[in-house]
């Protein structure tokens, strides 16, 4: 498949650089994902630990998303004319 690749890329230099920068991302998308599972909360091995979630201390940030909606202002009699 690099192989074809190469022989594609000869024939139609001007796709060089495009095909750089789709491994490029696809390299720096792979290295995130890595370094996000690495994270110090985080395990692998099932086994040992099934539920990790237990093991966390109470002072831990979750990462949840709060939208905060004032609904004193959504509550209308009709629309605005």
């Amino acid at each position: 498949m690099i192989r074809k690749m190469l022989d594609h890329a000869r024939k139609h230099p001007g796709l060089v650089p495009q095909l750089f920068f789709i491994v490029l991302g696809m390299g720096g998308a792979g290295a995130y994902l890595i370094r996000l599972a690495k994270g110090p909360h985080v395990t692998w091995r099932h086994a040992s630990n099934p539920e990790p979630w237990n093991n966390l201390p109470p002072t831990f940030q979750y990462k949840f998303v709060a939208v905060t909606t004032d609904y004193e202002s959504l509550k209308k009699e009709g629309p605005d004319f």
